[in-house]
């Protein structure tokens, strides 16, 4: 090779490494996409928001995916009709018709009923979010409602304190939980005795507290259950009222805030990944 040739050659190699820095600068700027793991789409008796602006939501705020419920399932079916491009729905059926079967949908047969005939529309993940606390769910009906997601291969969503996060794994071991705020304050040592027992457990991390202290900064405990534990947790907003809808680009800030502060492939895994590996490719 002529001396011309080689320098010619040896500026494209600079020029195409200034590219590829261009373009690793470039995704590095772009907002890591969010799956939100924990949506709320209730229409009691009309939502908050009309479908097309919850969609614009989702599209302003780098939300790619949602584990989508709503109270009643009519808001689900809203959405899922929709078809949005750009947004990968996971529909999972309510145990509820009203805010007040939170309080008794465990002991009421009716409710068994309603997901079952939900579950004939054929798309549905999972059951839940539903709320459950210590013995109360040692009941048949909420045994009935883990061995049906057992056997078909449904997930279940569980607001829930260990207590009954255990009672349900002992309802049946194949059971599959996505946890409900992993604990509200639950010790971070005790979620770790959680997930090291159940291998089959995940938390969702809305209204988590403690993750990061006052200044924002990523707590060493959650690091350490993040690194140790990174394909066990998802995000979520839980828009169970308004002001979580109209919070919501604040709610998603707040966690690409602290997954900058985690290794990129931890914080991607969270963001997203571990969610893509439940849920699979979207059907």
């Amino acid at each position: 090779m002529t001396f011309g040739r080689a320098s010619r050659f040896i500026a494209l190699l600079i020029a195409l490494a200034w590219m590829a820095g261009t373009i690793d600068r470039a995704n590095a700027d772009e907002p890591i996409e969010i799956f939100d793991a924990h949506l709320h789409y209730n229409w009691e008796p009309k939502p908050h928001f009309g479908v097309d602006e919850v969609l614009a939501l989702f599209r302003k705020h780098g939300v790619t995916g949602i584990l989508a419920t709503s109270r009643p399932n009519a808001g689900t079916h809203v959405l899922m009709d929709a078809k949005p491009q750009g947004l990968w729905i996971v529909p999972f059926i309510r145990p509820y018709r009203v805010r007040a079967d939170i309080q008794t949908w465990f002991g009421d047969p009716f409710i068994f009923d309603l997901v079952q005939d939900e579950f004939k529309r054929g798309y549905y993940r999972g059951i839940g979010e539903f709320h459950i606390s210590g013995k109360a769910a040692d009941t048949e009906w909420v045994k009935k409602t883990v061995d049906f997601a057992v056997e078909h291969d449904l997930y279940l969503h569980a607001h829930a304190d260990d207590i009954a996060v255990q009672i349900l794994m002992r309802h049946n071991p194949r059971a599959r939980i996505i946890w409900a705020h992993t604990g509200f304050g639950l010790s971070t040592e005790r979620v770790a005795e959680m997930l090291s027992k159940y291998p089959k457990l995940w938390g969702e991390l809305s209204y988590r507290g403690g993750i990061v202290d006052g200044s924002g900064t990523l707590t060493a405990e959650w690091r350490a259950l993040f690194e140790r534990y990174p394909d066990r947790f998802l995000l979520g907003s839980d828009t169970w009222i308004n002001g979580r809808w109209e919070s919501y680009g604040e709610i998603m800030a707040g966690y690409r805030a602290w997954l900058a502060q985690l290794p990129p492939k931890i914080a991607t895994q969270i963001a997203n990944g571990n969610a893509k590996a439940l849920f699979g490719a979207e059907r």
